[in-house]
């Protein structure tokens, strides 16, 4: 790229790109243990999060996580599936959903631990 408008776009001249890499690359690192555990690492901040109060608003996990209602509601989903939490409306305000680990999912700590 010659002309000096167009630097700022050069990768090299990018600081997210480095992050960008760093981050899949840590990612990859976890992969084979997580894999043990069958977990993707997004279940498995979504799991740390929650074993750290063992419930949580959904609202203030994604909060916590910097994840979006459309990328936690599915992972939520799934680990319901296997066991490892549990969603329900609050009585007292059924606008929130609460999430709470199941003994099944305080097992899997142990086992991530």
């Amino acid at each position: 790229m010659e002309n000096q408008n167009y630097n700022q776009l050069l990768l090299s001249n990018q600081l997210c790109f480095p992050l960008y890499v760093c981050s899949k690359e840590i990612v990859k690192r976890y992969k084979p243990f997580l894999d043990e555990v069958d977990l993707t690492y997004t279940q498995y901040i979504t799991m740390m999060a929650l074993w750290e109060k063992n419930e949580m608003n959904v609202k203030d996990l994604g909060k916590k996580l910097f994840l979006d209602s459309g990328t936690l509601t599915p992972v939520l989903k799934t680990l319901e599936s296997k066991g490892v939490l549990t969603r329900e409306r609050s009585k007292a305000d059924e606008r929130n959903l609460i999430v709470r680990v199941t003994e099944q999912g305080t097992a899997l700590r142990d086992k991530c631990a």
